[in-house]
């Protein structure tokens, strides 16, 4: 059982022509759309009173890409971001075909703001495969500790 400000996801990952890449999400919604470094993650979310932290990270993934999770997860560690939200992470090899537009779940939002309208916004707006220098400059900041993770646990890391 989980307390506070707790999150799960998934790193995915694929090797192309011998060169780790990392697949990040960068959030919808109209605060973030014109945001770029570090403003991107990996697909993660909130995890439900009683749920399991890597069940969580397994259904966030599916809710903001539309992808169905498989594989070996390798354990990530948790980082605390600057909100004070501690994210839980695993990492999984796979592929996401360049240019695809996610499946994400929607969120009601007032906008514009005090307008008194509710528009729908997807929690993922685009996602994307970034070669680790630049995954590196458009991750979260404390997401960053994951990729540097993951590389040590590949063997990738220089």
């Amino acid at each position: 059982m989980t307390t506070g400000k707790v999150s799960a996801g998934l790193m995915m990952y694929r090797l192309n022509n011998g060169e780790l890449e990392i697949f990040l999400a960068h959030p919808g919604g109209p605060f973030l759309k014109n945001k770029d470094l570090g403003y991107w993650g990996i697909p993660k979310g909130e995890v439900e009173n009683g749920e399991e932290l890597l069940a969580a990270a397994v259904r966030e993934f599916g809710e903001e890409t539309g992808l169905a999770a498989a594989g070996e997860f390798l354990p990530l560690g948790s980082v605390v971001q600057a909100s004070g939200k501690t994210v839980h992470a695993w990492a999984f090899a796979g592929d996401w075909e360049d240019g695809r537009t996610p499946a994400s779940n929607l969120f009601p939002l007032e906008w514009p703001p005090k307008s008194g309208k509710q528009e729908w916004f997807p929690e993922v707006d685009k996602a994307a495969f970034f070669p680790v220098p630049e995954a590196m400059r458009k991750i979260n900041r404390a997401q960053g500790e994951f990729i540097v993770r993951l590389q040590a646990l590949l063997g990738t890391g220089r």
